[in-house]
């Protein structure tokens, strides 16, 4: 058993499959702990807590801003996770508030990215997650976010249209795994967003971009598609090496507002956030 959870778990390393071993880490369906010379035994589960890695804290609070017996909406902050992943576990919504509101079964019905604020929607128990969850596999949900970016001048882009409001952006995207950035290619578009400018000042403006598709970082490259990338996005244009403890330069892009017709009780709910985006104030 011990030469198997060496050749599977690659990146605990042997060493460190020695020491959990050592320590009683690794147990079967009973609780009962391998030792380096247990018997391989093929269709044997395999139970153990991996290492947590080392978290900075991110400084910032979760907002509320609903509550009831079946949903908890939240504003939730810059660098902060939705969910736990890669190098933020405890740094992450659902396990802060899992662990701060008492609520296990806490998850949420949809994502953020860890770099863009706003409110997110989250189910109390495991049998509200799929009637919320296919809400938004529907595309049942109206969503507005607020960023800031430079002031769009004369934009001659391909599959970018003037409207009545500002401008439409379409475009076909892809996000290849393992790479970080999602790019735009030829051929027929599958992201659309809707783009006004609300205010500007000092070379700046501040938008409303409503997606009409789910594309990953839709509205980041169709921001620079309009020649006006988000202010402290690091990935666009240009993939910035910034540690992931540095917190100095928030992406200035906001999930604003979601309204949708909760598919439990049919009532309307629109959610707005509390907070601000720093380039605007």
């Amino acid at each position: 058993m011990r030469d198997y959870l060496v050749e599977k778990l690659v990146r605990v390393g042997e060493h460190r499959v020695d020491e959990m071993l050592g320590e009683g880490r690794f147990v079967d369906e009973a609780g009962s702990a391998f030792t380096r010379s247990s018997s391989f035994t093929p269709q044997t589960f395999v139970f153990f807590h991996r290492d947590l890695p080392v978290e900075t804290p991110v400084p910032a609070g979760i907002g509320i801003l609903y509550d009831d017996d079946r949903i908890l909406v939240v504003d939730k902050p810059h660098f902060l996770s939705s969910i736990p992943r890669g190098q933020h576990v405890l740094e992450s919504v659902v396990v802060r508030l899992r662990t701060q509101m008492g609520l296990p079964e806490l998850t949420v019905a949809h994502r953020l990215d860890r770099v863009t604020a706003g409110v997110l929607l989250l189910t109390k128990e495991r049998k509200w997650r799929r009637p919320y969850q296919e809400m938004f596999a529907r595309r049942e949900v109206f969503k507005k976010y607020r960023l800031v970016a430079p002031v769009v001048r004369d934009c001659a882009a391909d599959g970018v249209v003037v409207t009545k409001n500002g401008w439409q952006v379409r475009s076909r995207i892809i996000k290849e795994r393992g790479i970080l950035q999602a790019r735009e290619i030829p051929g027929e578009p599958n992201a659309v967003t809707d783009v006004t400018l609300l205010a500007q000042h000092d070379g700046l403006g501040l938008y409303e971009a409503r997606p009409r598709t789910g594309r990953t970082h839709q509205i980041r490259l169709h921001m620079q598609r309009l020649g006006a990338p988000i202010v402290n996005d690091p990935f666009y244009p240009v993939l910035l090496d910034i540690p992931v403890d540095d917190f100095s330069h928030p992406l200035q892009l906001q999930a604003w507002q979601m309204g949708f017709t909760d598919p439990v009780s049919g009532q309307p709910r629109v959610f707005t956030s509390r907070l601000g985006l720093v380039a605007w104030q």
